[in-house]
């Protein structure tokens, strides 16, 4: 057995971290409560807007959600596929991993402008309405996953959300 102290390495994102979770988790399984991860995202989220400011801690969401999708897409999605099928792999899979409901409502082909809604989102469905939007981490995500598969910048950002009292999130997204 290697008794050489490592350095630390869970504060630095890799893929390979997330490990096996299917043999690590062999009697509770896959699946965990919304209300679990809601705690989490929550509570990081007060934390980090206690000690940095709410526009900075949503600043922050949005880069680990950035960090997430971009990851996402290389270890989850095809990268290959014309871009419907790109839709409709990232559709199959956040309904799989029951992150949400994608639809694309518009996609402009000559400037790369998206529409994409999702419903059931993970993050904020059925929260209080509170006349904000919150789903910075979900707007990084998308910037992630664009930007894996074009090659391009993108600016998402959430334009209709549950906590305004609408009943999906949706998303414009821009290439910069």
């Amino acid at each position: 057995m290697n008794t050489e102290k490592q350095p630390p390495t869970h504060n630095c994102f890799k893929w390979e971290n997330l490990g096996d979770v299917k043999s690590g988790r062999r009697d509770l399984g896959m699946d965990m409560p919304v209300l679990v991860y809601r705690l989490m995202q929550y509570t990081m989220l007060d934390v980090l807007s206690r000690e940095c400011g709410t526009q900075q801690a949503n600043a922050y969401f949005r880069q680990a959600g950035y960090l997430a999708g971009a990851e996402f897409a290389k270890h989850v999605l095809d990268l290959t596929v014309e871009f419907g099928g790109l839709m409709a792999d990232l559709q199959k899979a956040l309904k799989e991993l029951k992150i949400g409901i994608l639809r694309m409502e518009s996609y402009v082909e000559d400037t790369g402008e998206i529409v994409l809604t999702v419903a059931e989102d993970l993050d904020c469905s059925g929260i209080p309405v509170t006349n904000e939007t919150v789903c910075y981490y979900d707007e990084g995500f998308i910037e992630g996953i664009l930007e894996a598969y074009t090659g391009e910048k993108y600016t998402v950002r959430e334009i209709d959300c549950w906590a305004n009292g609408d009943r999906v999130c949706r998303f414009r997204g821009t290439p910069v």
